[in-house]
């Protein structure tokens, strides 16, 4: 009947916490969410993303079938429009670009699917939401590990002490750290007697609840790190403990943070170097340490040194791989022969056409998008395949790849939006919505601080009209592969399987299975559907050396594209750097709970209440721009200018401004009717393309500086 209710579980798929969610099934519909009590990870914990969880899925702007040139279209017609638009440029692969958006971590079809259809393009022209996020983190992790998905994570439930640099658990949880309640975790850290120290440009929810905050200017915490570092060698702190025998490179560190002391580092960060001298034997001292650091250091100048030298500190003074410090998870679905041999990590297999960037993990920076596509010659990017990403909104100097996409001679996306990136799309092909497809967290299981699985069944039967995500992929790719439009995708999943798919199986269910038992708990899906609330299985335990890739089989500490890049770290610290103009304005982002980059926009729960999308300026500085509260700035970079709205505050610090991540959506021709009516401005407007960290491409957010004024009464042009 369709007024009956029932109760089903599900792992939340809408931020990297992995929330077990109980769900109230009326009818056809999720009629309501909230946390699962019996979650063996979050234990009833539900952000308000989740609570709204049900409004998400039911959106009413979500597309319910594939447009065609805008136009709605069958299946089998978008699909020959996708062969039509693709094929003549099947000879030429790297005229097809792809662009990843994170969403793609959070589904099964996303997990499994994606990399095949890469494969079979072949295109070097590979871009994501990586370049954008965390790929200085799979860099240095890559370098000292050997493997760039070789991450350790803050084992918080057991530490003593959380440094935390640039993230901000109590807006968006953890980050490359699954964390469900990253605060109430971090409340416990503080309940056992154990302390968290923030260090962040803003004074965060996080960082109010820290026992303490160290305002630091924006893209600066390399200085900091080596600061720590000069002084754990400085006051004889280093002592690796049970890493003793397992690492290498320890006498090069010491030598390359010999320019760094905290006497020099601390003007140029605005951390005293009696703070970092403490901050080092603090971190020492402690039973058991933990030095996390996540977006603020990643999008930044020196980001790849700044999140190798997180870990260099966790190494140096014992608390990597030890409980409570820093660990590496071991995922359900990892196979038992781990990463493979000891190959150690590289780049630069292939360089972009126009701006020379060398690959990194299979792609190159999305910041030199704009230039493959506008530059004419051999290679040139024709063809663009977008996979649940928005990139308009959320890659550097948005305004100039918005432009780009119109001289693209044929665009598809796997989106359910007609969103700012997905309007200029030949073919929109729409995935089904979460109620309707299982859910294995692939990615984050492998960064979880405790060990534990679940699967989440359909909560609801597939829609007549929808085709399964998987099958979506999977005919994009029989298509990149020469296959004609109309090949049954049963074809890609029977070769993935090594077996024929039986009439009625789930691809992704068959595939996961197969991973399952594969893994090191024994595991199969059955055991995980038995267990709706997730299966426990244990703390975080060391893992090294086993873990480690590397050629020589032990963590390298330096290798010559770290040494390489030291030496711009240092050129950075001459004086003329280091003394700023007090009338100098730079500007950083930051993320609210009730947001997710750019695709949470559209429900009204969570986009109601006072404006969000503010300019954050300290009080200061508003007075010597005679700024007033609620005026308009008028903001101005290399890349562009914004006119937005003055929110004073002294939660940043002098020198400072602040604009949201995500916001933007007043461009004409999407169906994002909720967003319409809160469009923000993009602050991506301003970030700049041509700025980019060497070592692994990743495009610099934060730290972009800034020209503010009063906003005259006429127009932008």
């Amino acid at each position: 009947m369709a007024d009956d209710v029932r109760i089903a579980h599900r792992t939340c798929p809408l931020c990297e916490a992995a929330c077990g969610l109980e769900l109230t099934v009326t009818g056809d519909r999720v009629t309501a969410a909230r946390g699962d009590r019996d979650h063996v990870f979050s234990h009833g914990f539900v952000c308000p993303k989740g609570a709204t969880f049900g409004q998400l899925s039911h959106d009413p702007d979500r597309l319910a079938g594939p447009l065609v040139r805008g136009e709605p279209a069958s299946w089998e017609e978008a699909f020959a429009a996708v062969e039509a638009g693709l094929r003549p440029l099947l000879g030429e692969p790297d005229g097809i670009a792809f662009y990843l958006g994170n969403p793609n971590a959070h589904t099964m079809a996303g997990g499994l699917y994606v990399t095949p259809m890469l494969k079979a393009a072949r295109s070097k022209n590979v871009y994501s939401a990586s370049t954008v996020d965390q790929m200085p983190k799979h860099v240095s992790s890559g370098y000292l590990f050997g493997h760039p998905l070789t991450i350790p994570v803050p084992d918080i439930d057991r530490s003593e002490l959380v440094l935390i640099l640039g993230a901000n658990p109590w807006e968006s949880n953890g980050s490359l750290a699954t964390a469900a309640d990253f605060p109430g975790r971090l409340k416990a850290v503080q309940a056992r007697g154990g302390r968290f120290i923030v260090v962040d440009p803003r004074r965060t929810r996080t960082a109010e609840h820290a026992d303490e905050h160290l305002f630091i200017r924006p893209g600066t915490d390399a200085f900091l790190l080596f600061g720590v570092v000069h002084a754990l060698f400085a006051d004889g702190l280093v002592e690796l403990g049970r890493l003793e025998g397992h690492v290498t490179g320890v006498p090069e560190v010491r030598d390359l943070a010999a320019s760094f002391a905290p006497s020099l580092v601390a003007p140029m960060c605005g951390i005293s170097a009696d703070r970092i001298h403490l901050l080092a034997r603090e971190i020492a001292a402690a039973s058991s340490a933990a030095v996390y650091g996540r977006i603020g250091t990643c999008t930044v100048e020196f980001g790849t040194l700044t999140s190798w030298l997180i870990d260099v500190v966790n190494i140096l003074t014992g608390n990597l791989d030890r409980p409570g410090g820093v660990m590496f998870p071991r995922a359900p679905h990892e196979p038992v022969s781990s990463l493979g041999g000891r190959k150690g990590f590289r780049t630069g297999r292939w360089h972009s056409r126009v701006r020379g960037f060398p690959e990194v993990k299979g792609e190159l920076p999305v910041a030199t998008l704009a230039d493959e596509i506008e530059t004419p010659g051999a290679g040139r990017v024709r063809a663009l395949i977008t996979v649940a990403g928005n990139p308009v909104l959320s890659t550097p100097n948005s305004a100039r790849l918005d432009r780009a996409l119109g001289e693209l001679d044929f665009m598809v996306s796997v989106d359910p939006y007609l969103n700012e990136t997905t309007r200029h799309a030949d073919v929109v092909l729409p995935p089904p919505d979460a109620t309707r497809k299982g859910h294995y967290d692939f990615s984050f299981l492998a960064l979880s601080v405790r060990n534990f699985a679940a699967y989440s069944p359909p909560v609801l039967p597939p829609d007549p009209g929808a085709l399964d995500e998987c099958d979506i992929l999977a005919r994009l790719t029989l298509i990149l592969s020469g296959q004609p439009a109309a090949t049954d995708p049963s074809v890609l999943h029977s070769r993935l399987l090594g077996a024929p798919l039986a009439p009625g199986d789930s691809p992704a269910e068959r595939l996961l299975d197969a991973a399952l038992r594969a893994g090191p708990y024994d595991l199969t899906l059955d055991d995980l559907r038995a267990h709706p609330h997730g299966i426990d299985l244990g703390p975080l335990e060391p893992r090294i050396p086993s873990v480690l890739r590397t050629p020589s089989g032990t963590i390298e500490l330096v290798v010559p594209a770290i040494a390489a890049d030291v030496d711009r770290l240092r050129a950075a610290l001459a004086p003329s750097r280091s003394s700023s103009n007090p009338a100098d304005l730079v500007l950083i982002g930051r993320r609210h709970l009730r947001s997710n980059n750019s695709w949470m926009h559209n429900v009204p729960a969570l986009v109601k209440g006072r404006d969000r999308c503010t300019l954050q300026i300290h009080p200061q500085d508003a007075a010597r721009l005679t700024l007033t509260e609620g005026d308009q700035a008028q903001v101005t970079s290399r890349a562009g200018t914004l006119a937005v709205g003055v929110e004073i505050t002294d939660r940043v610090m002098p020198g400072v401004v602040s604009l949201p991540h995500g916001w933007g959506h007043d461009r004409p021709g999407t169906r994002l009717s909720v967003a319409a009516n809160h469009p923000g401005v993009n602050t991506n407007l301003l970030t700049d393309e041509l700025v980019i960290d060497p070592l692994s491409g990743n495009s610099v957010l934060n730290g972009i500086p800034v020209e503010i004024k009063p906003f005259p009464e006429v127009r932008l042009p």
